[in-house]
């Protein structure tokens, strides 16, 4: 009593707008423990609209709609901001490409970039204090990720537990290693 032992799944199916139903096929595992996992909700933007109640940016396919329902020029939403926390990468990846398809078919009409220069985003960030990193920075952090992995096997001493890497989550410890401090 008190401990679970199991697991019952419906296998689901897709019903071709954005749903899923369930097709009776029931299946069963055996588990030793469960764990909740808390999910994700977007955060507002200043400046840009936002749906509270869903956690998403006002949009139509990825291009930013204002209180009217006018695409608002340059500003692109997708993923879960976009859609709201649903789906798998694979979904995450067909808004991505959606989002992108309008932002080159209005490329053309955007507003052009006040300073066009290379150094412009790099001199923004540094204004306003942000820490950044480079692709160098990324190679290393990569690296560094990998070393956690291959360390990983080596703590646990179990072979069945090979990790490819361990991710850093905290923005701040990948900035650091990105940046060798």
């Amino acid at each position: 009593p008190g401990k679970v032992a199991g697991m019952k799944f419906e296998r689901t199916e897709l019903t071709g707008d954005g749903n899923v139903r369930g097709t009776g096929e029931i299946i069963d595992y055996p588990v030793q423990a469960v764990y909740r996992a808390i999910g994700y909700f977007g955060s507002e933007l200043p400046e840009v609209g936002f749906d509270a109640k869903r956690g998403v940016i006002p949009n139509e396919g990825g291009r930013v709609i204002d209180e009217d329902g006018n695409p608002v020029p340059g500003i692109y939403a997708t993923g879960w901001i976009k859609r709201g926390p649903v789906g798998l990468i694979g979904h995450t990846k067909g808004d991505a490409l959606e989002t992108i398809g309008f932002l080159l078919e209005d490329r053309l009409n955007l507003p052009p970039a006040e300073d066009p220069s290379e150094d412009a985003i790099i001199n923004l960030l540094e204004e306003r204090g942000v820490r950044y990193t480079t692709w160098e920075g990324w190679l290393k952090l990569d690296a560094h990720e990998m070393k956690l992995g291959s360390n990983f096997v080596n703590i646990s001493g179990n072979a069945e537990l090979v990790r490819e890497r361990v991710k850093l989550v905290p923005r701040e410890d990948m900035v650091a290693i990105s940046r060798g401090e």
